[in-house]
């Protein structure tokens, strides 16, 4: 892990800033502020790393030395990218398409070292099934005011959305909005 830096993460999820202290890291967390957009044919993989490379360049200029993280997380069903919901409406929307179908969970993440300039971007796909859900818990779920700061308009980790999915194969913590394993080992290589 890093020695004699500090560890700065660029993200308003308290999700992320959860499984950074799953590591133990010491770090301090910042917020960046990016319009988040995508494209319409980009590829999600090129997509989440732009957009962890975006927000890397933005948070540089508020770091005089460290190692700075940043990340994206989107969702896709059927090549088509589920954001945040922007309503209520919205989401209902979204957990109806993903009801009783496998949905892509795609992170990209960038690592920065301000002392030797080095930059690793990297991504993560993880595929979730979600079973049949019906109507009333998908208006229950909505009404907690839980999926509206979610892409997909779901969380697998703390509130009743884990209960939507039947299976996933992949990193769960991906889903969560960090890939643990992959950047544990990215924070070791740019040190």
């Amino acid at each position: 892990m890093p020695q004699n830096l500090q560890i700065y993460l660029a993200s308003k999820s308290p999700r992320r800033r959860h499984l950074l202290k799953q590591l133990k890291l010491n770090f301090k967390a910042f917020n960046v502020e990016l319009k988040e957009e995508i494209p319409d044919g980009e590829h999600p993989v090129k997509s989440v790393k732009r957009l962890a490379f975006e927000k890397l360049e933005l948070a540089k200029a508020k770091v005089k030395k460290g190692i700075i993280i940043t990340a994206d997380t989107i969702v896709v069903l059927d090549h088509y990218v589920l954001g945040k919901p922007k309503s209520k409406r919205d989401a209902e929307k979204i957990l109806k398409l993903l009801s009783g179908r496998t949905h892509t969970v795609f992170t990209g993440y960038a690592v920065y070292n301000s002392v030797t300039k080095k930059t690793i971007v990297n991504y993560e796909r993880t595929s979730v099934t979600f079973r049949d859900l019906d109507v009333k818990e998908i208006k229950d779920y909505i009404a907690s005011g839980s999926p509206m700061d979610k892409a997909g308009a779901y969380g697998i980790q703390d509130d009743f959305g884990a209960v939507f999915v039947k299976k996933i194969n992949g990193c769960y913590y991906n889903v969560v909005g960090l890939p643990l394993t992959k950047l544990y080992k990215t924070l070791k290589e740019i040190c």
